[in-house]
């Protein structure tokens, strides 16, 4: 199924395909703050509407995701980083996706503050 996503003002948009069931529910510092659902794509399901140098970057502890959000309204729809096998993967914060009924979704909860 294909989804489009945006951040609150409109200015970073994209499209994702994929059978979306399942969420990550990370307590990290970073999720938990934000209040993440995550759902982990292959980067080439993701297709950006808004150029890429349109967007900030966040990382922190170890780099591993590269979290774009949008400098006008300072919402993070999505981050961007390799699986542990090294392929290229989409981290899509499904609370960003236009009509997502959050409670249909099952929540894997993963302890990121263990990482």
């Amino acid at each position: 199924m294909r989804y489009h996503g945006s951040c609150h003002c409109g200015r970073i948009a994209y499209d994702v395909e994929g059978d979306l069931q399942k969420v990550i529910d990370c307590n990290c510092s970073h999720c938990s703050r934000k209040g993440y659902l995550l759902w982990f794509v292959p980067r080439e399901h993701l297709k950006l509407a808004t150029p890429e140098q349109d967007m900030a970057t966040y990382t922190f502890n170890k780099h591993a995701i590269e979290h774009r959000f949008c400098p006008t309204c300072g919402c993070a729809p999505f981050g961007l980083g390799n699986a542990p096998d090294g392929k290229a993967m989409a981290a899509i914060n499904v609370r960003c996706l236009d009509g997502i009924e959050l409670a249909g979704l099952e929540r894997v909860p993963v302890d990121g503050r263990s990482f």
